[in-house]
């Protein structure tokens, strides 16, 4: 009959890593193994797209909040009023002119230009929101 051995050792050659893998080594027993796992590959924060927001084509819940502080500010609003993405400027007490600088404001804050055509279509909060992303994504595309 055979005996049968308890340690075999069985030659490991290293592998060529492919590029986002890394290899670790164990030692056990007197026999090295090696493992290789897959490092998750992050996108910029810019390039990362919510299916959600491009779905329904609504800005985020961070914009719309941005937005409703600068309103706050330009329409000097006091602290406790309620400003939401529905929020409409005319309810806000906004005529033309502040509706003007709420949009200057809105471009200094986030950077952007707003056309005039554009800038009229804006009657609420979350309209605003809206068209700064878009603008935005043209931006950085």
């Amino acid at each position: 009959m055979a005996a049968a051995s308890t340690s075999s050792f069985i030659p490991l050659k290293p592998r060529p890593t492919p590029r986002g893998l890394s290899t670790i080594a164990v030692l056990k027993l007197g026999a090295p193994l090696s493992f290789s796992f897959r490092r998750p590959v992050l996108a910029p924060a810019r390039l990362r797209i919510s299916c959600v927001w491009l779905c329904f084509k609504q800005a985020k819940p961070e914009t719309v909040e941005k937005v409703a502080k600068v309103v706050k500010k330009q329409l000097a609003l006091p602290a406790e009023t309620l400003v939401t993405g529905d929020s409409k400027f005319a309810a806000l007490g906004a005529d033309s002119l502040d509706t003007v600088e709420i949009v200057m404001g809105l471009e200094e804050e986030f950077d952007i230009s707003v056309e005039e055509d554009s800038a009229q279509s804006i009657a609420t909060v979350q309209d605003a929101a809206d068209l700064i992303e878009e603008l935005v994504r043209k931006k950085c595309a």
